[in-house]
């Protein structure tokens, strides 16, 4: 894995985030129905209990997200993307367990999430990282497109 240095918690609300939420969206409309799609807003980004977390680039430009929603028996992976010209440089695994520690230290030991049947490369990310596969948990109904994970820290 490569490390990336530019990773920090930052507010969701912020013109260069909201497009990359915007292209996140783009990408994964045309995969799944409607019903299938599971992304949270902005202001849902935003709340006490998430930590959005930016990856940039040298100069500044924002090249990934990715949040951990803390709820009280875990935390849920959402709206994790690297923009594709970022991607093979390690960002997404960097990212990811800088969310994983910043979750641990607040005491989040198990993290949850859902993502796509169709998308290969996050299942094989999160695969990378320890994450199982599991079936539905929170206020998620089965559903032939999802695919649900978990890790729990030890």
């Amino acid at each position: 894995m490569t490390a990336y240095p530019h990773l920090a918690l930052e507010t969701p609300n912020q013109a260069e985030v909201i497009a990359l939420i915007a292209e996140l969206d783009a990408y994964q409309k045309p995969l799944y129905p409607a019903g299938s799609h599971h992304g949270i807003d902005i202001a849902a980004l935003a709340a006490a209990n998430v930590l959005f977390a930016v990856a940039r680039a040298d100069g500044g430009e924002v090249v990934a997200c990715g949040a951990m929603v803390l709820q009280a028996e875990y935390g849920e992976l959402k709206r994790m993307f690297t923009r594709p010209a970022q991607r093979g440089r390690g960002v997404a695994s960097a990212l990811l367990a800088y969310l994983e520690a910043a979750a641990t230290a607040r005491g989040c030991l198990q993290f949850m999430l859902e993502t796509g049947n169709l998308q290969p490369q996050a299942l094989a990310l999160y695969a990378r990282h320890g994450y199982q596969r599991c079936g539905p948990f929170g206020d998620y109904a089965d559903d032939p497109h999802s695919v649900f994970m978990m890790k729990t820290v030890t």
